[in-house]
This record gives C-alpha cells, structure tokens and sequence, in this order.
C-alpha cells in the first residue's frame, strides 16, 4: 500500500537593507510559520469557494515570537512594527507560479525608514492598513540571523518565497 503524500507550507524571506546612499548594510532570512488562520485559507481557497484574498501585504514584526494560533486581531505574542515613512503595508506581488513555488521577486516590498527601527522578523497579511487588526494573518517569521536595525532614510526590500513541497 502506498504511504500518504502529505504537504508541507514554508515561507521564506529575504530582506535586504540598504542606506541612502544604495550601498547594502545587512542581508538576513527569515522562515515562515504558517498559522492555522493561513491554512484554512488557503484550504477554503483551493477547495471550497474558490475566493482567495485580492492582494496580500508584508509586515514588520517587532518583540515576540509567533505561535501557530496567531490571528490579525490576536497575535498577542508578538508585536508589529509601524514606524517607517510609508502609509501602508507594502503589497506583496507574486509572480508566476512555477514547480510548486511563488515569490515576488519580480516586485520586492519596499519599508523607507523613519528614524531608528529595530526590526525582528516579517509578516504576511491580506490587509494593506499598518496596524490593522482585521483581515487574514498568512504566517510571520523571525530573523534567522536575530534583531536588525535601520536608521532613517534606510530602505528594506523583502523578497517572500511561498512553497508547496511534498514532505
């Protein structure tokens, strides 16, 4: 009899810092939970209405570390970063999906800093609003390298790799 073929969900960012000036102060990577919130999304998506979210949206998270029941409106073992010059949470644009992989390479999320930030890990979401607490929460990861900083004017492009692999 043959085994079950069982899927597994990973995320993976990479975030690059760079100064005003372009030149490149920090590289890290950061790999995805996938809270229970995300995956009964994508299974309502794919099998029952078919009606996935329009446009998804990468966050900054501060302290705290994420737990698989963390929601938008309740992640209350982490907090999200919001200080930084732009009005909203960039959108994250895929590309086209390719030997059961997704990312935005094509279009990076793009953070401007305003003033010091302290920067823990990345976050996936359906909802543009900074802070917002509605919507649907995909996962959030920390840094695997640890806490980051950036000063003002520093910009932050964040490349997020979604993967559906057989495990």
């Amino acid at each position: 009899m043959a085994q079950p073929i069982q899927v597994k969900m990973r995320t993976v960012y990479e975030a690059v810092c760079r100064d005003a000036t372009g030149r490149i102060k920090w590289v890290a990577t950061a790999h995805n939970i996938v809270v229970t919130a995300g995956l009964n999304k994508l299974l309502d998506a794919t099998f029952k209405t078919g009606l996935a979210a329009p446009l998804w949206y990468v966050g900054l998270k501060s302290t705290g570390t994420p737990d698989p029941a963390d929601t938008m409106a309740s992640h209350v073992t982490w907090t999200e970063l919001t200080a930084y010059d732009d009005a909203a949470r960039p959108a994250w644009t895929p590309g086209a999906i390719s030997a059961g992989s997704v990312s935005n390479t094509g279009a990076k999320a793009r953070f401007t800093a305003s003033g010091n930030m302290t920067i823990l890990g990345l976050f996936l979401t359906d909802i543009a609003t900074k802070a917002g607490a509605t919507g649907t929460l995909y996962g959030a990861a920390d840094f695997s390298e640890g806490t980051r900083t950036m000063v003002d004017n520093d910009t932050l492009d964040v490349t997020a790799t979604l993967t559906a692999a057989a495990a």
